[in-house]
C-alpha cells in the first residue's frame, strides 16, 4: 500500500509564510507617522525569513490595499552592557510599504 505524504511547503529561500505569520507589527514612531502622512508608506516589523514579494501580498490581504513597493532593511542588534557582562539585543526586519494614491491604513 502507497501513502502519499504532502512534502512541506517550501520555496527557494526557506518556508513559504502565512500573511499573519509575516507582518509581526506596525511600527508607529515619529519618522513612520511622517512617512504615512507624507508619503503613503507605512512601516512595519516583518519575519526575517520573508522576502519582499511574501511582504507586499500579505499586506495587501490583511489590510485590504494595492501596495506599490517594498523596502526592506536588517537592524543589527545593539550592544548592551549589564554589570560586567555584554549582551547584545536581537536582530530584526524592518519593512516600508508605500501604497497607491488612493489606499489607506488607519492603525489608530
Amino acid at each position: 500500500m502507497v501513502t502519499l505524504r504532502r512534502p512541506p511547503r517550501y520555496t527557494r529561500s526557506g518556508p513559504v509564510l502565512e500573511p499573519y505569520q509575516v507582518i509581526l507589527r506596525p511600527l508607529i514612531t515619529e519618522k513612520a507617522t511622517h512617512l504615512a502622512e507624507r508619503h503613503n508608506a507605512y512601516t512595519f516589523e516583518v519575519n526575517p525569513l520573508a522576502t519582499k514579494t511574501e511582504i507586499k501580498k500579505a499586506v495587501e490581504v490583511l489590510f485590504n490595499v494595492k501596495a506599490r513597493e517594498v523596502r526592506v532593511q536588517n537592524r543589527k542588534g545593539k550592544l548592551r552592557r549589564h554589570r560586567q557582562t555584554l549582551g547584545r539585543t536581537r536582530s530584526w526586519k524592518k519593512a516600508v510599504v508605500s501604497l497607491h494614491e488612493d489606499y489607506r491604513i488607519d492603525f489608530y
